[in-house]
């Protein structure tokens, strides 16, 4: 294993346990208000605590974009991270939620982890060496079109600007697909992505460190990431579309009129 994921690993299950060790004592833990709908916990705080501790004691020099504490300048390595992806599930006791960290150079991926500590799946990937859960080499699914097609989304909530906009999109997709499925941890659909549980996944308004680490895990899993445009401005719109190549292409053609009649209505 690369020793830059190696420590991400690290960290990712630092953080693991700690979230673990509140998840049946939740009525005591403390919960305020970020914006709309966007909630943060002392739990999420001392998880990027213990990620960001990890990663210091290691890479003191390097760039962090945490969802909590914000960004933190260094040199040409960042790491972004959210440390409880769903916080909205964990307070509710709904089982979907996990840590992204992700590493960036010079605006690539290079080291993605994903953890699911409540199921102990570890999803990693490293740029150029494939994608992993626990042990088995993934790969995104072989499907073509929309038509049988499992598909993950996000509903905006933070930014309820996008809603009309999305619940358009959610009717074209509903029309052919097999299902649409909301789980609650963009990071974990990312994964499901790679490991061929999900056929594809869209979503609008995302934050990077919501998807930076999913990201690779789909590309290096064969998969394709993009924004809705089909370009490479995910990272500064936040609107993503990920999936196998052909879906990803059919996912585009389905989605990308929808977003674009949005534009020109101003």
């Amino acid at each position: 294993m690369d020793p830059m994921l190696n420590i991400a690993v690290r960290a990712a299950r630092s953080a693991g346990r700690i979230i673990m060790r509140h998840y049946e004592r939740r009525d005591e833990i403390r919960v305020s208000s970020k914006q709309l709908n966007d909630f943060v916990s002392d739990v999420d705080r001392a998880a990027e605590a213990a990620i960001i501790q990890e990663l210091r004691n290691k890479y003191p020099d390097h760039a962090i974009w945490a969802e909590e504490s914000g960004q933190q300048r260094g040199n040409e390595y960042e790491w972004l991270i959210d440390p409880l992806d769903g916080t909205t599930n964990y307070l509710h006791g709904f089982p979907q939620f996990s840590i992204s960290i992700g590493l960036r150079w010079r605006g690539q991926m290079q080291q993605a982890v994903v953890y699911d500590p409540l199921r102990e799946e570890l999803f990693t990937a490293s740029r150029g060496g494939g994608a992993l859960l626990n042990d088995r080499r993934l790969r995104v699914t072989d499907q073509r079109e929309l038509r049988g097609a499992l598909i993950g989304t996000g509903i905006p909530f933070r930014d309820q600007s996008e809603l009309t906009t999305y619940l358009k999109m959610l009717e074209a997709m509903i029309a052919d697909t097999a299902g649409i499925r909301r789980p609650g941890s963009a990071a974990l659909d990312f994964a499901y992505v790679a490991a061929g549980r999900l056929d594809g996944f869209w979503e609008l308004g995302l934050s990077p460190w919501d998807f930076a680490a999913g990201s690779l895990l789909v590309t290096e899993a064969g998969g394709k990431v993009s924004d809705i445009n089909g370009g490479d401005r995910h990272f500064d719109t936040g609107n993503v579309i990920a999936g196998n190549v052909r879906l990803h292409q059919a996912m585009l053609a389905r989605l990308n009129p929808l977003l674009n009649e949005r534009l020109r209505a101003g």
